[in-house]
């Protein structure tokens, strides 16, 4: 597996592309206790500079637990590629109309009465250290590289992978 390591421009595509397409993270919130309180959350979207938005209940632990320690984990795996991404950053909680209009999904009808449901909130996390792991040929590639090896009795060099920091 090869490092390459981000920054920027690129560093903000690779955070997009791989929490995208994951599209669920887990989410987790106060660090400091073990065990670190985690759970599944749905990203609305990853900015033009990549922060991750999120829709949340006002009145949740997760709320909660970020208005007391704003730093969070989250933990993106697309596992069907052999895609995954962490971001260690700093949340904030929005809770007025305009950014709650602007992330708006239907999905979020689900667990809301619409966006003026008073619970409705808006979660920002920028990111402040993130890592990646990715495969440059996909993970048939990868497979048949592993498979060959076994096949062969040679160990595979895992040259197609690439891990790296993705520094905004």
């Amino acid at each position: 597996m090869s490092t390459e390591n981000l920054s920027h421009v690129e560093a903000i595509k690779k955070i997009k592309e791989l929490s995208e397409k994951a599209g669920i993270c887990m989410f987790c919130t106060d660090l400091e206790t073990l065990p670190i309180n985690s759970r599944p959350m749905g990203l609305q979207e990853t900015d033009d500079s990549g922060n991750l938005w999120f829709i949340s209940s006002d009145t949740s632990n997760k709320n909660f637990e970020i208005k007391e320690d704003k730093r969070v984990q989250l933990y993106f795996m697309n596992n069907s590629d052999s895609e995954y991404l962490s971001v260690y950053g700093e949340a904030s909680i929005y809770k007025d109309k305009s950014t709650i209009e602007d992330k708006w999904s239907a999905m979020a009808n689900a667990w809301f009465d619409g966006k003026d449901d008073p619970n409705v909130s808006i979660i920002r996390v920028e990111p402040k250290e993130t890592y990646y792991w990715d495969t440059k040929a996909g993970k048939l590639v990868s497979l048949l590289s592993f498979v060959a090896a076994a096949v062969t009795g040679n160990k595979t060099d895992n040259s197609d992978g690439v891990e790296g920091i993705a520094t905004i």
